[in-house]
């Protein structure tokens, strides 16, 4: 039975594969890029967890990484409807179905790859952080 911590990774999978981008998780970067971009889910650092202890629970600001690539010549308008679709998706279930208590993406930083003898890559880390409280931190 997974963890808490890898049901909510796994939908947070789920709803980036539901976007027209190929989406990938622990991945790495394929040698062709699709035309619609790439996504590749990071499992990131649960960090520090505040406890709480009547009842006992570890209470976690879980940051997940969402690479964000795309290639070609209309890579930046590609790009931005690529990001867009990413915050569509988290903001419309900001708690994955009841899963965690708050999902939130902050601000990509792109920047331009170049690619010897093909076009250049547009690529960002979207960090996204998950609200989520659990009984145990291994369980």
């Amino acid at each position: 039975m997974p963890t808490p911590r890898e049901t909510i990774l796994t939908a947070l999978y789920a709803r980036l594969s539901a976007l027209p981008a190929t989406t990938l998780r622990g991945d790495v970067l394929p040698e062709r890029v699709p035309s619609a971009g790439l996504l590749i889910l990071r499992d990131g650092e649960p960090g520090e967890p505040e406890v709480t202890l009547s009842p006992l629970a570890y209470h976690y600001q879980h940051r997940a990484e969402i690479e964000a690539v795309v290639q070609g010549a209309d890579r930046d308008a590609v790009f931005d409807a690529l990001t867009a679709s990413v915050g569509a998706a988290l903001t419309a279930d900001r708690t994955l179905g009841g899963l965690c208590d708050w999902v939130e993406a902050e601000a990509p930083r792109p920047v331009d790859l170049p690619v010897e003898g093909a076009a250049s890559l547009k690529a960002a880390v979207i960090p996204v952080v998950l609200h989520y409280s659990m009984a145990d931190p291994l369980t």
